[in-house]
């Protein structure tokens, strides 16, 4: 099960732990299969710093042995590397999620990570487009591909669909055939964490997808994913993502317009129109209200900067 390769910096004992761990990533916690790679592959490297920095092969007692400054040690050389201070922290979320199961099953207690804190990070505001921007990206007449039209219109559909609703891609192309149909005004997404929410869906969206789905040339059964790929397969999300970057390419646009934009551009779009922070933050399927209030400094950003622009004393 120990799904990373070259594990002979830790003990056999260790070594299955790590592969319990995994399945109860897996299983229990039940978190998307690239977070609990993430995590993975966060915890071999700390396995392995710690394994050349001690001098010898980690075991369960050596874990337990562990002093903060083993700890701020392996942050020290991490950004040596040029390790962001998102991506640090979000390692120690890792191996912290490893050594608190490993004291949940009795296996061993390691408090040098309790001892340290993680970096602190900048809040970075996401870059939603303009409302004339945004139409401009999911208006179907304003693409130019050379690919079959089934294609063009699927891509307008997904687009589509991320700003129209406000979803991740992965909940787009984790979307039914069944889910969407004739009088459609609310889909149930699948968001992380396995949480589902109903989400409304605009009209010129469902016939956007209606469209794609007439000249789609493959068989869509009601249980099968809705949007395929050009072989008939699941749609993987760097389609989507290549599609996004040509139609910046002939409309213009920064390379900050990404299909994850547009689920900005839905939040900050929704706010700036006067609409509730509850309830944008239950059509995002954010699970904190605090992730949902970055959007309002974004707008409010926006509302300074116009203010500075055209008042008299400003």
């Amino acid at each position: 099960m120990n799904r990373i390769p070259g594990f002979a910096f830790a003990s056999a004992e260790l070594a299955i732990e790590f592969d319990r761990w995994l399945i109860h990533l897996s299983g229990e916690r039940q978190v998307s299969p690239k977070t609990a790679e993430a995590y993975a592959r966060d915890v071999h490297q700390f396995l392995s710093f710690l394994c050349e920095h001690l001098g010898g092969r980690m075991t369960l007692p050596a874990l337990c042995r562990l002093h903060p400054s083993d700890v701020r040690a392996f942050m020290a050389a991490r950004r040596s590397e040029g390790i962001s201070s998102r991506s640090l922290a979000r390692m120690l979320a890792g191996v912290r999620s490893f050594t608190r199961f490993l004291e949940r099953q009795g296996k061993a207690s390691c408090g040098a990570l309790s001892a340290v804190r993680a970096p602190k990070q900048s809040k970075t505001l996401p870059r939603p487009l303009s409302v004339e921007t945004a139409k401009r990206v999911v208006t179907t007449e304003l693409r130019a591909d050379t690919g079959p039209p089934w294609i063009v219109a699927r891509d307008a559909a997904v687009l589509a669909l991320l700003y129209g609703s406000g979803l991740r891609i992965s909940e787009a192309l984790g979307l039914k055939r069944r889910d969407i149909g004739g009088g459609t005004e609310v889909i149930t997404v699948h968001g992380k964490g396995n949480k589902t929410r109903m989400v409304p869906v605009l009209a010129n969206v469902v016939a956007a997808i209606e469209e794609y789905v007439a000249l789609c040339p493959f068989e869509l059964p009601p249980d099968g994913p809705l949007f395929l790929g050009a072989r008939g397969g699941v749609l993987s999300a760097r389609v989507v993502q290549l599609a996004m970057a040509r139609l910046r390419g002939a409309l213009g646009l920064p390379d900050t317009a990404t299909p994850h934009a547009l689920r900005h551009s839905f939040a900050t779009h929704l706010l700036g129109r006067g609409g509730d922070l509850r309830a944008v933050q239950e059509l995002l399927g954010h699970a904190s209200l605090s992730t949902t209030q970055i959007y309002t400094a974004v707008d409010t950003d926006q509302l300074l900067r116009a203010y500075r622009s055209a008042h008299p004393r400003a």
